[in-house]
């Protein structure tokens, strides 16, 4: 797969991560993108799956909304963005992050690790159990 079609895809990984929550065909779109044992790593913790994350993720939050910037190719074939969010925890507190995302896409075009770097070190500290 080219460069644009990975970029296209990642940007819908977001798109279809904020939908998730209420859409089941996003959800079942979004959970499309990876490959079934992809790493998922959080705050330097890995994870086989983002399943098991999704899940885990709408038990402690109501709502989420991503902003991003442009995903760069790196050197190493992976792509980088910052990105920007809000939200709603299961409480009703609400919160806003920052930080980083890493991905590496295989040759058929799904994402096989995800990296996610927090501004906050214990962002995800709850998932990490």
């Amino acid at each position: 797969m080219n460069t644009a079609a990975n970029i296209t895809m990642l940007n819908n990984y977001f798109r279809l991560f904020d939908a998730s929550r209420t859409d089941q065909r996003a959800m079942q779109d979004l959970l499309s993108l990876f490959t079934p044992d992809a790493e998922i790593v959080l705050n330097g913790t890995s994870h086989t799956g983002f399943e098991g994350f999704m899940k885990a993720f709408y038990n402690y939050n109501q709502d989420i909304k991503h902003m991003w910037d442009a995903w760069v190719p790196q050197p190493d074939g992976s792509y980088q963005t910052n990105w920007a969010v809000c939200g709603q925890a299961a409480d009703g507190s609400v919160y806003a992050k920052t930080g980083v995302d890493i991905a590496h896409v295989n040759d058929a075009g799904r994402i096989v690790y995800l990296q996610n770097v927090q501004a906050d070190e214990n962002a995800f500290s709850k998932y990490n159990s």
